[in-house]
């Protein structure tokens, strides 16, 4: 099974506080990979530094494949419409104007949020505007999903029409790597990664497939 993430020897401080410590492990084709950890475990820094937004002190990170990046902060311009969104976060991915309408309207009914189309992000509340910040990670049909505590404010329709197109996308062979804080959800998840200490634990159904490639203990 091909791998679409691979994480080897991954080291990070800030100063002198070591937030990741040799942390590795492998992402393959068709899993869905749950991280948890204590607040300030590392969490957010370990998904910023497989998406490329920080610089590890050591380590490497190869990625294989169209990523798609849901930070747990939405990154959405306020003076633009959710449409003006869509459209300008796929012109960045390189996708057409049609496909890009075709693809976002999918995606707006798909999350319940077509009727916000035209409304500036500054007048949308906290759960439409995670909504928007999710289908601007999805636009441009990535093989690797990598969400910082994606459903954030979502309503229980929302929430359940977001693990439904995760396993649909898991199904078809894509992979989806997310934050979590909510122990009801350890059921969903093919693999765990703890991050402890630094470190990562690997647990889980299929946790033989998310080999380490660090000295982390599994």
């Amino acid at each position: 099974m091909a791998a679409l993430i691979t994480v080897r020897g991954l080291a990070k401080r800030y100063g002198r506080r070591r937030v990741l410590e040799d942390v590795g492990f492998t992402v393959p084709e068709g899993v869905l990979v749950g991280i948890q950890g204590e607040n300030g475990a590392g969490k957010s820094t370990l998904l910023k530094c497989l998406v490329g937004l920080l610089r590890p002190d050591r380590g490497s990170v190869e990625l294989h494949g169209r990523i798609g990046y849901c930070p747990q902060d939405p990154s959405l311009i306020e003076s633009l419409t959710v449409r003006e969104q869509f459209e300008l976060f796929g012109a960045g991915y390189g996708l057409d104007p049609d496909e890009i309408a075709e693809r976002a309207e999918a995606l707006m009914d798909e999350f319940g949020c077509a009727r916000y189309a035209d409304t500036r992000v500054d007048r949308l509340s906290g759960g439409t505007r995670q909504k928007v910040n999710l289908i601007a990670a999805l636009l441009h049909r990535p093989d690797v999903l990598v969400l910082d505590e994606p459903y954030q404010g979502f309503d229980y329709e929302t929430y359940r029409r977001f693990w439904e197109y995760a396993e649909l996308h898991r199904a078809t062979g894509g992979s989806v790597v997310v934050v979590s804080h909510m122990h009801t959800e350890l059921s969903r998840f093919d693999a765990m990664l703890d991050l402890v200490d630094g470190r990562v634990r690997v647990s889980g159904r299929r946790a033989d497939e998310v080999r380490l490639g660090g000295r982390a203990a599994a």
